[in-house]
């Protein structure tokens, strides 16, 4: 195994290795490992001296900020008050001032009383009690040794654990499915409870020992959950279920939240009653010695058990599991499912997992479910994508308020003042945030915050020119002042104005005039620019199209413009604007003709172009709406550079404002256009390029039909991105 040592987070202590069930679908007791009879019932004072020892050398050496630790058993209340009070005692001595601590027991409950309750409290351990659901369902499986209910008696401690003086402690219910069990029935009876939270859990089995299927149904577990899951949505999903939010989380390019599902590495150790040191202990249901290390904590850290080949194998994600779950579009939901389950006495753990078609079932039925409503509407309405990434503009500047922490200066403090006040008064400031190089300004103002470089400050000062910009596009009898440099005014959107010479620096003071605005520098008598003319102090932004052609402007002054990969052009003398004017006319006459969906998406969403030095541009550091482009030879080459600048464009965008692809596997994929591999991310878009393209290069149209089917088989792809994958379907069998 290559790769970083993945340190342990969460610790299962085993406090006490008997019970007082006698359940017949336990791992522990009813299974292939039957190590908890060479071992003392209680765990003693050196093995937790020990233990506490090794988590706290092992915490701070990661550096970690937290640790969970689970007293577990057999039964662990069974280990009594007095041996928990120590090890809860031991466990918070050594972790001061090297982590937090959060402590946890799961329990059957029937031992739960008051003086637990008081421990617990003191020590803040939550409760995990298990609890198979109504009466029936629990006395299926979880009875006394002679045959008796426990349900009563579980109820008395879930009851007690509900008491307001308790509640803080009430952690959930664990549930172990059995299909033979009424899911309604199950599910009703379990959130009558209140609980904080429920974990349901497939049975532990393995190839050479299947789950019971009653009706041999390949998907009998799928369908119990499933009902499950309809009656916790139709129900407004009071209540947490740790199951449906890891399939939903990872469907929306999140993480898994439990071991049982996705790719995750595992970051777990079990201490036994004796003080040795073992992998999860649901491998006891593969075969005997099957979580064993041959560690101990007397003698080995924890690094050394992180280290184990068995520990190792469960934290390769995609390369850990069967070639069968590779190629499998649900292994970033599912992750092979628990690598318990995956066990096979003829393929050792190298197979899918028993409950396969259950959990592909699972996962395919929540997404059907679900994908209307987890779907970002940013993917199929353009409108959408442009006010979200303008709202990310904005989180921007809310960041940059808030590293600054006070310590911006009275510019910054007035100029933020005035921000809030012209919030809401006129769109102009929704206009002025919106353009797309604002978005580049902040981005650099951020980084250069964080990275304490000795620009920072001047880059924050920049805010008033966008206010003053705003106030002028209002008209607002709001005066603004903002500071300039190097001799100029920068007006974003607006224009620039030469002041002084080259190199000065200074405040001006602006108030919106009638189609302009008038300028007071230095004690200088004001004067008036008009906003729209061009004069040898005043350099307006220019705008193009008109006739049938989208208005757009041709932004060659602002600053922050330079963020294409290219060089940009510098100030374009009137025969070259006109040159623009005349090809774009040509072009979008082109695009209407041949594309006439596309053509009308560009001009809702397209604002800015910026002229570059010819060569090739790529989607720079800007906010959606802006194009860099080298004026081609023929309104042909204009209309594909466009789309393919848009195009290019768009998927960036909405790969800011929504979860394309999972946080878990950025693995690589071939295409017809390239002979290396290469990660999803650039095989979607070399796909979302080529399908828009189809109308003009037939060639790249055809490249793309393959690398679609690639994509459908892809896992990395979340709900959104299968929606845009089915987008991209569409479109390329309209043409």
């Amino acid at each position: 195994m290559t790769g970083p040592l993945v340190p342990f987070r969460e610790i299962v202590l085993k406090v006490h290795s008997r019970c007082d069930l006698a359940c017949d679908h336990c791992y522990i007791y009813e299974h292939a490992d039957q190590s908890w009879r060479t071992r003392p019932k209680a765990i003693s004072d050196e093995a937790i001296s020990w233990t506490a020892l090794r988590l706290a050398e092992h915490a701070k050496s990661h550096a970690l900020p937290s640790v969970s630790v689970i007293l577990h058993g057999g039964e662990p209340l069974l280990a009594g008050p007095a041996r928990l009070r120590h090890i809860c005692e031991e466990l918070t001595k050594a972790l001061d001032g090297v982590a937090g601590l959060d402590l946890r027991i799961h329990t059957n409950g029937l031992q739960l009383s008051p003086r637990y309750l008081d421990l617990f409290s003191e020590y803040d351990v939550k409760v995990g009690i298990s609890l198979d659901g109504d009466r029936s369902a629990n006395d299926r499986h979880r009875r006394f040794a002679d045959g008796r209910t426990s349900h009563p008696l579980v109820l008395r401690a879930v009851d007690l654990l509900r008491q307001e003086c308790y509640r803080h402690l009430y952690l959930g219910l664990l549930c172990t499915i059995d299909v033979a069990n009424d899911p309604i029935a199950v599910y009703d009876a379990l959130t009558e409870l209140e609980p904080p939270g429920i974990d349901f859990l497939l049975p532990h089995a393995t190839w050479d020992d299947p789950p019971p299927r009653p009706d041999g149904s390949a998907t009998a577990y799928a369908d119990w959950i499933l009902t499950v899951f309809d009656r916790w949505d139709q129900q407004g999903r009071g209540v947490p279920v740790r199951l449906f939010a890891s399939v939903l989380s990872t469907l929306d390019g999140g993480p898994s939240l439990t071991e049982s599902l996705g790719l995750a590495p595992t970051d777990l150790v079990v201490v036994e009653t004796d003080g040795t040191l073992e992998q999860v202990d649901s491998l006891k249901s593969a075969y005997e010695g099957a979580a064993a290390t041959g560690f101990d904590v007397y003698a080995h850290p924890f690094d050394e058990v992180a280290a184990h080949p068995g520990v190792r194998a469960r934290q390769q994600g995609l390369a850990g599991v069967s070639e069968t779950c590779r190629r499998c579009p649900v292994v970033r939901s599912c992750g092979g499912g628990l690598y318990t389950h995956r066990y096979s006495s003829r393929n050792d753990f190298d197979n899918t997992s028993v409950y396969c078609t259950d959990l592909e079932a699972l996962i395919r039925g929540i997404e059907r479910r679900t994908a209307a409503a987890t779907v970002s509407a940013a993917v199929t309405d353009p409108g959408v994508l442009m006010a979200e990434h303008q709202d990310v503009t904005r989180t921007l500047l809310a960041d940059v308020h808030l590293e600054l922490a006070g310590q911006g200066g009275e510019v910054w403090d007035e100029a933020w003042e005035l921000a809030s006040v012209l919030e809401g008064r006129s769109d102009a400031l929704d206009v002025v945030l919106g353009h797309p190089y604002t978005y580049t300004w902040l981005q650099d103002c951020l980084a250069a915050l964080r990275e304490e470089r000795p620009e920072a400050a001047g880059l924050a000062l920049r805010l008033p020119s966008y206010l003053a910009a705003a106030v002028v596009r209002a008209g607002l009898e709001v005066p603004v002042r903002a500071p300039y440099g190097n001799g100029r005014l920068w007006l974003p959107t607006l224009g620039e104005l030469r002041l002084t010479g080259p190199g000065e620096h200074g405040e001006a003071e602006v108030h919106a005039a009638e189609k302009g605005f008038l300028v007071h520098v230095d004690g200088r008598e004001p004067w008036y620019v008009r906003a729209d003319e061009e004069n040898g102090d005043w350099r307006p932004v220019r705008n193009l199209g008109g006739d049938g052609v989208p208005a757009l402007r041709l932004d060659d002054l602002d600053p922050y413009r330079d963020c294409f990969g290219a060089p940009v052009r510098e100030r374009l003398g009137s025969r070259e604007v006109d040159g623009w004017s005349g090809r774009l006319a040509e072009a979008w006459q082109l695009l209407r003709q041949t594309v006439p969906a596309q053509a009308t998406e560009v001009a809702d969403c397209l604002t800015t172009l910026t002229p570059l030095v010819p060569g090739e541009a790529s989607v720079g550091r800007h906010g959606f709406g802006a194009l860099g482009i080298a004026l081609p030879g023929t309104p042909e080459e204009l209309a594909t550079a466009l789309l393919r600048g848009f195009r290019r464009a768009k998927l960036h965008a909405l790969s800011e404002v929504t979860d394309l692809y999972a946080q878990d596997g950025w693995w690589t994929h071939r295409a017809p256009w390239r002979e290396a591999p290469m990660p999803l991310s650039e095989l979607l878009a070399g796909v979302y390029e080529r399908v828009g393209l189809a109308a003009f290069e037939p060639a790249a149209a055809e490249q793309a039909r393959p690398a679609l089917e690639t994509l459908g088989r892809a896992a990395e792809l979340t709900v959104s991105g299968r929606r845009l994958l089915d987008e991209l379907w569409k479109e390329s069998e309209s043409h």
